[in-house]
């Protein structure tokens, strides 16, 4: 993905001196269609745990308790998907690609540059993080995205007549896919919850005019999503009685996630077809 960028940036280098004797005095002015590609990464999620609604009142962070009574999950939790029953690590979080297409339109004001724009795509990330208990037993909850999408205000400058310098945000929109697996085999366990998602992006790059209609750049750009809706009930199931997911319910005991931000980081090379 270096090699893209470095590749994209020398394009621009490259081919902005060709061209120079095309400018014109509103070279950034009118629709767009175009299409952009890169990679997204995750922040490190040290810390993040699993919430439990022990006596399903609706309210999280009650502590999963023994007949003893003892911390069910003493062991511990780990920002990661689980390699085992035991807390002796989890494999990463996974970053990946991003792609989309986007439609947008720009307004030229001498060297001011303002508009919206419109992106579609699929961004290849996937979050987990894992609880353990002292059966011993290990809970993986995960989000990755299915599609995403955004609407973005841009407002930029115009350097040199063909370099447009500007800054990006808006709201963000995703589907989600949620999941759940665990090694105990006793109880039930049930997901629910919304996978539609809201939430911002933020950031900024440079695009190059290239000809009459081209342009090409680089963007980056940050998006968040609230993703705070997706539960999981541990219920019955085959357990008896004394199982701690039924101590405080008999109807079980519901988990969620203790981190609802869905968020990362992005840097895609941009190519526009411009009207």
């Amino acid at each position: 993905m270096k090699m893209l960028l470095l590749g994209a940036a020398s394009l621009l280098a490259a081919t902005a001196p060709a061209y120079a004797q095309d400018t014109s005095e509103a070279e950034f002015d009118g629709p767009y269609i175009g299409a952009s590609v890169g990679y997204s990464f995750q922040g490190n999620d040290v810390g993040e745990t699993i919430l439990f609604d022990r006596d399903l009142n609706g309210t999280f962070g009650d502590t999963v308790v023994t007949t003893a009574p003892a911390n069910a999950f003493s062991p511990g939790f780990c920002n990661g998907a689980a390699t085992s029953t035991a807390n002796v690590g989890c494999t990463n979080d996974k970053d990946g690609i991003t792609y989309s297409a986007r439609l947008g339109w720009d307004f030229q004001f001498g060297n001011v540059v303002a508009g919206v724009v419109l992106e579609g795509g699929k961004t290849e990330i996937r979050d987990s993080v894992s609880g353990f208990s002292t059966t011993p037993a290990r809970y993986t909850m995960t989000r990755e995205i299915d599609w995403n999408a955004g609407l973005r205000a841009r407002l930029g400058y115009v350097a040199g007549g063909r370099t447009l310098f500007y800054g990006t945000g808006g709201g963000a929109y995703a589907k989600v896919d949620h999941s759940f697996s665990t090694s105990n085999t006793a109880n039930s366990f049930t997901g629910r919850g919304k996978n539609d998602v809201w939430g911002w992006s933020a950031g900024g790059g440079v695009e190059q005019k290239v000809g009459k209609n081209f342009s090409f750049g680089v963007e980056y750009l940050y998006t968040r999503y609230d993703d705070d809706d997706y539960t999981v009930r541990a219920g019955p199931g085959t357990a008896p009685a004394t199982n701690p997911f039924l101590l405080g319910n008999t109807s079980g005991t519901d988990f969620r996630r203790s981190d609802n931000r869905f968020d990362h980081h992005g840097i895609k090379a941009t190519a526009n077809f411009r009207f």
